[in-house]
């Protein structure tokens, strides 16, 4: 077990397993021949001569002169210094290279972070669960104002948005919806939800795309997938003020010409939620 440990500590200091075997068998005796080393030590035979040789060029086994080959292995204490001198210089080696990598990599990646993609503010989604997740994020970042047009399908229906509702309650929040959102009796109740909790809604027709402006920062366009299935969407967030400030401009347009939640309930001929 003592041999064992120390093999696994002589190995950590740098040794392979066959060096660090054939060293602990060299020192229980006074000299050895490199077939009694690898009786011994469990090193394969043919290779206990590659094995020795390393072991005196580190310094840590020298021959002994006489007319067959013999060998003895230096003082544990002189062999650990030596060991650990070796390291030092490995070490030494790696700080220098590394050394060298940072000045010669230093200025690329200078002069890398100075260069964007520029298409770097634009971001594309089309799985629903990540649709979903982004897009509550972007409704937790709200700080004064989310202005949106909701049309079906949705990847989150208004019932179920709990983030949305937080926005309600303490920022801005107008909505433009079209009319068939009132002919689902949950879709119906989770708007009058939302409008007990702040929102300001409007309803018209018929709505161009799906689209949501955070905080006049940050667009988020959904659109239907005219290659794929026609329930599929396709969504852009787009980090552009001077876009999202040009679509606010569209999103009043289409306001002023929307319904009340009242008066579209009656257009529908549906007796809104008490």
């Amino acid at each position: 077990m003592q041999d064992t440990f120390a093999v696994e500590r002589l190995v950590r200091l740098g040794l392979t397993q066959y060096e660090a075997r054939a060293y602990v068998a060299l020192i229980r005796r006074d000299a050895s021949a490199p077939a009694e080393v690898a009786k011994v030590s469990g090193v394969p035979r043919p290779r206990i001569y590659d094995v020795i040789d390393s072991l005196v060029a580190k310094m840590l086994v020298s021959e002994r002169p006489g007319r067959t080959g013999r060998f003895v292995a230096v003082p544990p204490d002189v062999a650990v210094a030596r060991l650990i001198d070796i390291q030092r210089g490995r070490l030494k080696g790696l700080e220098a290279d590394a050394s060298a990598v940072s000045e010669e990599l230093g200025p690329v990646y200078s002069e890398g972070t100075t260069r964007q993609d520029p298409l770097d503010y634009i971001e594309l989604i089309r799985a629903t669960p990540a649709i979903v997740k982004r897009f509550t994020e972007l409704q937790l970042s709200v700080q004064h104002e989310l202005l949106g047009f909701s049309k079906m399908p949705a990847a989150i229906g208004v019932s179920e948005n709990e983030a949305g509702l937080q926005v309600a309650r303490t920022c801005t929040l107008r909505t433009v919806y079209e009319y068939s959102q009132l002919d689902d009796l949950q879709s119906r109740e989770g708007i009058q939800r939302f409008i007990d909790s702040g929102e300001e809604a409007r309803f018209v027709e018929e709505l161009p795309m799906k689209m949501a402006i955070f905080d006049e920062r940050v667009v988020m366009l959904s659109m239907l997938d005219p290659v794929a299935r026609a329930s599929d969407l396709t969504t852009l967030i787009i980090e552009n003020t001077q876009l999202a400030r040009c679509l606010k401009i569209a999103f009043e347009q289409v306001w002023v010409t929307g319904d009340t939640f009242a008066a579209a309930c009656a257009r529908r001929g549906i007796t809104p939620p008490q």
